[in-house]
């Protein structure tokens, strides 16, 4: 997988130091805990999975653009992975559910072009949070690589 030019799904593995409550755009002001997030998304588009970079770089405030709910959750967090999974198929949905059945749910974030309850899941542990990640891109017939927070090198699956 090259992060560069391939399309599929990701999740973002966040970690929020401190509880905060924060404005994120028609959501409203939101009340989140400290710990650690999940946030699930498609980069099935022209650009692939330089979308994770794109959100990388508002994260650490190069890009202050606020364009989708993440964008206001980014800049409070430290990014620790991403699961990511080439496809073309849609499959952005079955990988949110599966993480939601693992873990708590904050609705109505990342999922106003859906049905879903949301997009972004959160849990105390890190790595509670990433098994639950892949376990959910594998459960949606996906094959999940690790990509660490070092220039996303691609690392062993979990």
């Amino acid at each position: 997988m090259n992060p560069s030019y391939d399309k599929g799904i990701y999740t973002l593995i966040l970690q929020l130091r401190e509880s905060t409550s924060q404005e994120v755009g028609r959501l409203g002001i939101l009340h989140l805990t400290s710990g650690y997030y999940a946030y699930t998304g498609s980069a099935r588009g022209s650009g692939g999975f330089k979308r994770i970079y794109r959100h990388l770089s508002v994260l650490c405030g190069r890009n202050m653009t606020r364009k989708w709910h993440i964008d206001h959750l980014l800049p409070l967090t430290s990014f620790r992975c991403a699961v990511a999974s080439s496809t073309d198929q849609d499959l952005e949905c079955a990988v949110a559910k599966g993480i939601g059945l693992a873990c708590e749910s904050v609705p109505g974030f990342g999922c106003t072009d859906c049905s879903c309850i949301s997009h972004l899941h959160f849990a105390s542990g890190c790595e509670d949070l990433l098994d639950a990640a892949m376990q959910a891109h594998l459960g949606a017939g996906l094959s999940p690589k690790r990509l660490g927070p070092s220039r996303l090198a691609v690392t062993d699956t979990v």
